[in-house]
């Protein structure tokens, strides 16, 4: 028997646009104790931060940084 993992959605989930091109950033929690960062494109690529993240606030930051730093396309798979 499968036991449901309840999963907890931040508020600070939100859809981030760059160049054109906008990405889903989803941040969530389960039964372990950090917030988990995933990006997910338009064609539904999703890319997920190994590291946990102690709040939220901090997944955003790390994504943001991340588009400033190194440019949206870095979590934009290639097209199907």
């Amino acid at each position: 028997m499968e036991d449901d993992v309840e999963i907890e959605m931040s508020p600070l989930c939100q859809k981030l646009t760059d160049s054109g091109k906008t990405v889903r950033v989803d941040i969530y929690r389960g039964e372990e104790k950090g917030w988990i960062l995933e990006v997910v494109d338009a064609g539904g690529t999703s890319t997920v931060w190994e590291d946990l993240f102690t709040t939220d606030a901090e997944a955003l930051e790390e994504v943001k940084a991340t588009i400033r730093d190194e440019g949206i396309d870095v979590l934009i798979g290639l097209p199907k």
